[in-house]
């Protein structure tokens, strides 16, 4: 099958996969069901979806005594495990039982801490159709493709504590 039918195909299975996908997701009930059957520890810290579409993602961490570091601030790993989830949840979107088969990986991320982390902290990374545009051209090339997403963890008041550069890897499974 040439690879313009194949990304026809993606797309059409899209439209399918997106509402099972979003509505998951978006249920706290779900979310909880599918973080103890595969992240178990983003269950023990706190982490939780704010809201996720197909082109945002905003994902909750809370300051409390498992999360922190001897600094009475949230622990930098914990921090990096919501700003990776808020990025990871669109990346998954795009894969989420794609035809054809499309897999992720991260493979970089960079940080920078700004304030101290001290009560609920915020990820949002906005860049779902990005992210889903560089699995389409996986599908197309045939080839890896990376893109660097950005999440950006705020404050309760809205003040940046850290942002996150976490680069993923998409490649088609056309064999």
């Amino acid at each position: 099958m040439p690879n313009t039918e194949l990304l026809e195909t993606y797309r059409a299975n899209r439209k399918l996969t997106d509402v099972e996908f979003f509505k998951m997701v978006n249920n706290p009930f779900y979310f909880k069901l599918y973080m103890l059957s595969k992240l178990p520890m983003g269950l023990i810290v706190g982490l939780k979806v704010k809201s996720c579409s197909a082109n945002e993602c905003s994902i909750t961490v809370p300051y409390r005594f498992i999360n922190q570091n001897p600094f009475r601030s949230t622990y930098f790993a914990v921090l990096a495990m919501a700003a990776e989830m808020s990025t990871g949840m669109l990346a998954l979107s795009a894969t989420y039982k794609a035809k054809p088969s499309v897999s992720m990986l991260v493979t970089h991320l960079e940080a920078d801490f700004t304030k101290k982390a001290t009560g609920i902290t915020t990820f949002t990374c906005t860049q779902g159709k990005e992210l889903t545009q560089k699995a389409e051209e996986a599908i197309i090339t045939g080839t890896g493709t990376t893109f660097d997403a950005i999440s950006i963890g705020t404050s309760q008041i809205g003040e940046e504590e850290a942002r996150f550069k976490i680069q993923w890897s998409f490649k088609a499974r056309l064999g």
